[in-house]
């Protein structure tokens, strides 16, 4: 296989390498992003995500996205990855306007790119569509993992599933054992979401265990997930901080539709030879 060139983006520390192949030469495997993800021997990164452009549709969109988690799996979406590919479309100049739409796996989502507060950095919302609530018990398994009663718990779909979980010890509970547990209660398994309310009002702490990855250091659909979730519960309002260990997300709920907006950053460019 020819080398690969690639770019580095991350939001708020859930990194993307993003490979730009308008004219569809460059497919990806699973065994070739296992490799890039690798965060000893490939680049490192929480997926990859492919950009071709979409063929003509009744979605206005004028690229697609392909992602893939870290260990290969294909995955519906991810609101920071959206986002890392659009930074990345307006930087090469595929994209003709700062708002375009973008057809994935879960539909078209419709972004908008300005600039940040330096060359590297881009401030980028999405539109997620709408946020669907679904059952608001936790499956008895995740349930046991949890350190404490009183956890309030609802399933969330924003393209991708989540369960998120409400409380107040999130660093008493084992993340990576819970998510595990998850995937285990779950048919095709779950994105696990633990927040706690606070520490002002509309604010969340939040942390992550994403399907085909483990804990990150954000995640965007999580974001929008537990935020839907928490209005839900009478918990925040309309526009939500969402505190990520890596950072702030911000989530603006419409009725059942969902924007999460916060800053893009560009790393580096790579040419990678794939073994």
């Amino acid at each position: 296989m020819p080398a690969l060139r690639l770019t580095k983006h991350h939001g708020q520390g859930n990194d993307f390498l993003v490979l730009l192949d308008p004219d569809e030469r460059q497919p990806l495997d699973p065994d070739t992003v296992r490799f890039l993800c690798h965060r000893r021997r490939g680049v490192g990164a929480d997926g990859v995500i492919r950009v071709t452009r979409a063929d003509p549709g009744d979605d206005g969109a004028t690229l697609a996205m392909e992602l893939r988690n870290a260990d290969g799996s294909a995955a519906e979406m991810s609101g920071n990855g959206v986002r890392c590919l659009a930074q990345a479309a307006v930087d090469a100049g595929l994209a003709s306007s700062p708002t375009f739409i973008v057809r994935t796996v879960a539909g078209p989502r419709t972004v908008t790119v300005q600039s940040g507060e330096d060359a590297g950095t881009a401030e980028v919302s999405v539109d997620m569509g709408a946020a669907e609530l679904g059952a608001d018990e936790p499956d008895p398994t995740v349930a046991a993992m949890l350190p404490e009663r009183g956890w309030r718990a609802r399933t969330v779909c924003v393209g991708n599933p989540h369960l998120v979980l409400l409380g107040t010890d999130l660093g008493g509970v084992d993340v990576s054992r819970a998510g595990t547990a998850a995937q285990q209660a779950y048919p095709g398994g779950i994105n696990l979401e633990l927040v706690s309310p606070g520490p002002a009002p509309d604010e969340l702490a939040l942390r992550v265990w994403e399907r085909g990855v483990g804990e990150t250091l954000a995640c965007g659909t999580g974001s929008c997930a537990a935020a839907a979730a928490a209005r839900a519960w009478g918990v925040v309002g309309g526009r939500v901080r969402v505190h990520n260990p890596g950072g702030t997300l911000e989530v603006r709920l419409n009725g059942t539709g969902v924007v999460l907006a916060g800053p893009v950053r560009r790393v580096c460019a790579v040419e990678v030879d794939i073994p």
